[in-house]
């Protein structure tokens, strides 16, 4: 499956790409470029938004019914046609429809590529397979970001024209890619019982499973006490408690990219043979400490040079939380799902993501303008409670669910933990 797993991890980079063109420039575009002012722009990032909690929902049974790869070219092919007519939109309705098709879109793909990379990956390169899959969408949206700064110009809306057409084609470009693939007869489309019953799926399953069920409550708090903030909250701490430039703030964001990038192989060799609940709970108290850090930059009183110097390192040490969770969540939601229901528990989690990065700024954005010292120990402790709901989920894990390294028989199937299940021994937690 090495070749499949390359295909899949080239179109994942190449959609990151695209995104990363237009991402930082989608507020800019709309509020100046096309002059439909702040409100309008606000919407518009809503929408975005919105368009994904919407489809969600219904993403995971169709991944499971039909398999990944017909749901990515699909999704692939409405984010291109969202892309495309948001370059040449310029009247609120048609930024506003255009938005929510791209929002749509790329909304679909995180469930259907995650599916995909279980499908074509083993039990044993799993974790290592969702660890580059990050690294790459990493380094694709860093790219992105730094070609598209080149080429925009607010006095020039062709500039914009033009980055929503590579995004376009980016889009295009994964589909085509994907289609390339040829993807292992899955279990979950292809086996039926030994008594003839349908395997038990959907929505009841999942909340019956109190393993998945912990495990997107835990997922919510990391989104929200980190990812939810990057653009938000803590951009509005830096700038009004801790007095940094506004443009340090890419400079920021660039540190997060650079220790995901520089760290990730690094970071790899370290976790992958450690339980994985002991690694997401780590990442609880480096995150508390760079909150921590965060505070002295604008509760510290030091000089302005430090402050900088604070807020850069707190981006950065995210970054390294990021590197940890990257082989150790996505693969863990992977190896909970029933056979039959991967794209369903892939979609839940993308769903409890989107979620926490709707609520997060929403929370954040206020109090980190204007709250500055109860910012602060509030996502002090919702870190914190990442470490405290991590030990809880290792509870509920066999030990290979927790260690993929304790498997002594690799396998291409997704190990599972089925409802009620979950103090099952080692063995039993592969089939």
């Amino acid at each position: 499956m090495g070749a499949a797993l390359r295909r899949i991890q080239l179109g994942s980079a190449l959609s990151a790409f695209g995104l990363g063109f237009t991402v930082p420039y989608l507020y800019v575009y709309v509020a100046q470029v096309r002059d439909l002012g702040a409100g309008t722009a606000g919407v518009v990032l809503a929408v975005f938004a919105m368009a994904a909690l919407a489809v969600l929902p219904f993403t995971g049974r169709a991944i499971d019914r039909r398999g990944p790869l017909p749901v990515l070219v699909v999704a692939a092919a409405a984010a291109a046609v969202g892309a495309g007519a948001l370059g040449v939109a310029d009247g609120v309705t048609s930024t506003v429809l255009s938005a929510a098709v791209l929002g749509a879109g790329t909304a679909v793909m995180q469930p259907a590529l995650a599916t995909m990379l279980v499908w074509c990956s083993s039990a044993s390169t799993r974790t290592r397979a969702f660890a580059m899959q990050f690294f790459l969408q990493n380094l694709g949206l860093g790219i992105g970001g730094l070609v598209g700064g080149q080429l925009v110009d607010v006095d020039r809306p062709s500039s914009f024209t033009l980055l929503f057409l590579i995004e376009a084609a980016m889009f295009v470009a994964l589909g085509v890619v994907a289609a390339t693939v040829r993807m292992p007869r899955a279990g979950s489309l292809t086996s039926v019982p030994a008594d003839g019953a349908a395997p038990k799926a959907g929505l009841r399953v999942l909340l019956s499973h109190r393993a998945m069920v912990q495990l997107c409550v835990l997922g919510f708090v990391i989104f929200f006490a980190c990812y939810g903030q990057f653009e938000s909250g803590l951009a509005a701490y830096g700038t009004e408690a801790a007095g940094i430039d506004p443009s340090t703030l890419g400079v920021a964001l660039a540190a997060n990219t650079a220790v995901i990038v520089v760290a990730q192989f690094v970071v790899l060799r370290l976790v992958e043979r450690r339980r994985r609940s002991r690694v997401i709970a780590w990442v609880g108290l480096i995150w508390a400490f760079a909150w921590i850090v965060a505070g002295y930059a604008g509760l510290g009183h030091g000089s302005q040079t430090m402050a900088t110097a604070a807020m850069i390192s707190t981006y950065a040490l995210f970054g390294l939380g990021e590197a940890m969770l990257s082989p150790t969540v996505a693969p863990l939601v992977a190896d909970l799902a029933p056979e039959a229901m991967v794209g369903q528990y892939n979609s839940a989690f993308a769903l409890v993501k989107q979620l926490a990065l709707a609520v997060g700024p929403a929370v954040g954005g206020p109090m980190g303008a204007s709250l500055h010292g109860p910012y602060i120990v509030t996502f002090v402790l919702f870190s914190l409670g990442i470490t405290v709901l991590a030990l809880k989920l290792g509870r509920r894990l066999s030990p290979v669910q927790d260690q993929p390294s304790l498997a002594t028989v690799p396998s291409r199937v997704v190990a599972v933990s089925l409802p009620g299940k979950e103090q099952a021994s080692a063995p039993s937690g592969v089939r």
